[in-house]
This record gives structure tokens, C-alpha cells and sequence, in this order.
């Protein structure tokens, strides 16, 4: 069989769609190779968000020509091919994010398969780049703001929703292959279906609206933790909250919202569809529903005409908000977005200080809602089990790869990868906790 290269950049909806090209290409006869040296050619998805994943995937592009000499480009810097060919003109192709079929007709042309139906049997899971214990559900692609510092409607598109029976068949076919976590993701999980104007497909018994609350309710029907990334603060979210407050829902008490700042004025340069104040009522009324609630989000410090009264502002805004998990950038210009010609650019020393200083604040609060988990008996999902025993876990509280780890450092023999099991909490630190099995 002919084998195929892959290297895959960027964020989880990144991600999920190299896991459609290589399905596909699996179906199709191709074998992925662990090297360059191995592969006919290779693939390299790439990110464009900001500078500097437009320089690793141009610097990784290199890598792939000089180590193979046979590369084709998808994803999100694909969107701009006379950029990506004045840096490298040797490429075989270049594509868009999450055009399958084109990156499937270069592979064609330049490697012709050879697929043997008997031997080349696709599992209905398809081929995953996660664990077999979690994976990335993506519900719909693009998004219809106008964020002045976002290039990604331009690379991705408007939203476009999948239908809901689509989404919920991919789900099912996960959990029934051994997944425990599924992660929501899009652009905008909030406005999932809004393009759809919230369609109805058959489902099961009955039919199911393309709405996140009818989705989420469904999706945790299947068994599996279900955790929503990328969700705006509309009004309408305030349904879900009733969802997350019982256990028995399966979707989790975790609302990952990027808020990006608190400041009315640097929200209106910024184009969010947002308010600071309104979003405090949110979240007051979200824990009124859900005291358990975990909220985790990211900022940007140093936007075009930050005061420091305007970051002082995010500050106080944070210490109100009490959020739990919290990660910050630092504003840079990207190519293509309308904010780079915004007046009263912040200088790299002014974004460094209120970054620190907004990392401090953001990591007391992490280690002061950490200690007080000291002594609870939590939930936690086994990620890694290391060859001295020491096993990395996560509560319901934290996503992979981006928020903290329950770690176990003894009686972890009888414990496997993907397991769900109770543990005592017994020490925090500003990020992490550890913990014995209760």
C-alpha cells in the first residue's frame, strides 16, 4: 500500500479534520507512515491564526520538502496559497481548511491508489489522533462574527451546522468503540443550528432539533462525559445550566467561554458580541443554577488603545468573576485582520507587564479554588498511566491538554487508561492537584 506522511497543526478543529482525510484516505487503500523517509508524500494541515503558527507551519512545510520532497498543504494557512507558494513554489497542491475531497484528488494524482476491499477494512470510528478514551466532536464549521482581531471567517467560512442526526451518529459510534469523554467544539458552539434555522432531523424514536440545548441533551444520553469548548455567553445558554446541574444529564458543569476581555469600550473595538457587566449577571445566574459550575475562558491583554484604567477594568473584572481556569495573549497583528489598523498600539514592554500581571491574579484564584478541593472525594478520568506507576488524570473540571491534572503516585496497579474512578483529594498547587483512590 501506498504510503502517506501527515502533520497535523493547530487547535482541536484542526485536528478533527486530519482525522477526516486520513479515514478516508484508509478507506481508499493508504497507509500512514510514522516518517518522512517511509511516506510518498506527505501532508502538512496547517494553522494561520497568528504569526507565529503561520511560522511553524511554514517552517514545518520546509522540514517536509527537504525531507521529502513531496508535500500538499490543507488547513487554515492553505486559504492563502500565493502566500504559502512565495515561501515554498515546490508544493504539489495547496488547500483550504476543511476541503477533504481536493486534498483527496492531489493525493490521487500524485499517488495513485491501490486499495484492496479485503484487507482495507475502515473501523466505523474511522482513524482517531486522540485517545481512545476521548475525542473531539465537531458540530459545525466557520462563524458569523466580525471579531476585528480574527481572521478565521475569512479562512473557515460563515457557521455551518451539521445536521443534529449527523452529530449524534458519530457520537454514538464513538462511545459504542470506548470513548468516555466527547468534546463539543466549533467556532461557535452557542449558535449551533442558527443557520439551519434549528432544522429537524429524525432521530431514534423521534426527531431532534439542531438547537444546543436538544443536542446536548441527546449527547448525554450516550453514556459519555460530554464537555462544551467555545461557547458565547447568549442568553439562551442559561437553558443549558439546569442540564449541568444533574449528574444524570452527562454534560458536564464546564462552559468553556472565550470572553477575551471585560471593558465595554475594548469589546467595541474588538467587534465582540458582548458585555462585561451582562456577562457578571450570566455567570452569577449560571452558579445560581450550578454552583459547581466550572468556567474557564481566555483574554487578550494589550489590545490597539488599551488604557490602563481599561486594563485595570479586566482586573477588577476577574477578581468579580472568580473564574476558574484562565489563559492570556498577548495581542499581535495578524495578517488579514481589520485590528492591525486600529491607532494607539500597545508597546511589547506595556502587553508584557499587564500580562504578568494579569497571570498573577489569574493564578491566585486557580490555587485558592484548588485548595478548597482539598479533602473532596472527585470523579476523575485516567489520561496516563507512566512506567513508575504515577497516574495523570483530570476531574470534570479540566479539558484535555489545556487546563490542570489530578495526578495519582501510588495503588495505581489495578488502574487502565480511560477509567473513571473516585478519587481523595490530598494536596493543590496553583494548577494541578494530587490525590489517592478512595
Amino acid at each position: 500500500m501506498a504510503k502517506i506522511g501527515f502533520v497535523s497543526l493547530g487547535c482541536p478543529k484542526a485536528l478533527v479534520d486530519s482525522e477526516q482525510i486520513l479515514s478516508r484516505l484508509k478507506a481508499l487503500g493508504y497507509e500512514t507512515s510514522p516518517s518522512y523517509e517511509e511516506a510518498e508524500l506527505v501532508i502538512v494541515n496547517t494553522c494561520g491564526f497568528i504569526n507565529e503558527a503561520v511560522e511553524e507551519s511554514l517552517e514545518v512545510i520546509g522540514e517536509a520538502l527537504k525531507e521529502n520532497g513531496k508535500v500538499i498543504v490543507t488547513g487554515c494557512l492553505g486559504a492563502e496559497p500565493d502566500y504559502i507558494r512565495e515561501h515554498h513554489p515546490n508544493i504539489l497542491a495547496v488547500t483550504g481548511p476543511h476541503q477533504y475531497e481536493q486534498v483527496l484528488d492531489a493525493v490521487h494524482l500524485a499517488v495513485p491508489p491501490s486499495p484492496d476491499p479485503f484487507i482495507d477494512l475502515l473501523p466505523a470510528t474511522g482513524v482517531s489522533l486522540t485517545p481512545r478514551h476521548y475525542s473531539y466532536l465537531k458540530i459545525s464549521e466557520g462563524c458569523n462574527h466580525k471579531c476585528k482581531f480574527c481572521i478565521i471567517p475569512d479562512m473557515r467560512g460563515k457557521l455551518a451546522s451539521r445536521p443534529a442526526h449527523a452529530v449524534l451518529r458519530e457520537a454514538q459510534k464513538l462511545v459504542e468503540a470506548g470513548v468516555k469523554e466527547l468534546l463539543v467544539i466549533s467556532q461557535d458552539t452557542s449558535a449551533y443550528g442558527l443557520d439551519r434555522k434549528y432544522d429537524t432531523n429524525p432521530w431514534g424514536d423521534g426527531e431532534v432539533r439542531s438547537h444546543i440545548l436538544d443536542l446536548s441533551r441527546e449527547l448525554g444520553k450516550l453514556g459519555a462525559w460530554v464537555r462544551l469548548h467555545y461557547v458565547y455567553p447568549y442568553p439562551h445558554v442559561r437553558d443549558l445550566i439546569p442540564l449541568m446541574a444533574d449528574p444524570s444529564s452527562g454534560i458536564l458543569p464546564y462552559l468553556d467561554i472565550p470572553f477575551q476581555h471585560s471593558h465595554p469600550d475594548v469589546l467595541k473595538r474588538m467587534a465582540r458580541p458582548a458585555a462585561g457587566a451582562k456577562t457578571l449577571d450570566e455567570i452569577r445566574a449560571w452558579r445560581t443554577i450550578c454552583p459547581d459550575i466550572t468556567l474557564r475562558s481566555t483574554f487578550i491583554v494589550g489590545y490597539p488603545g488599551e488604557t490602563e484604567e481599561e486594563f485595570q477594568h479586566l482586573l477588577d473584572w476577574l477578581d468579580e468573576a472568580q473564574l476558574d481556569r484562565v489563559g492570556c495573549f498577548q495581542y499581535e497583528n495578524v495578517a488579514g485582520a481589520r485590528s492591525n489598523a486600529l491607532p494607539d498600539h500597545v508597546s511589547a514592554e506595556v502587553k508584557q507587564d499587564r500580562w504578568d500581571r494579569f497571570m498573577e491574579k489569574a493564578q491566585a484564584i486557580s490555587a485558592a479554588k484548588l485548595e478548597a478541593k482539598v479533602g473532596k472525594t472527585l470523579k476523575v478520568i485516567v489520561d496516563d498511566i507512566d512506567e513508575d506507576g504515577i497516574a495523570t488524570c483530570r476531574t470534570w473540571a479540566d479539558a484535555p491538554e489545556i487546563d490542570g491534572n489530578l495526578f495519582i503516585d501510588e495503588g495505581t496497579d489495578g488502574l487502565s487508561v480511560g477509567d473513571v474512578v473516585s478519587v481523595v483529594v490530598e494536596e493543590a498547587s496553583e494548577y494541578d492537584l494530587w490525590g489517592a483512590l478512595a
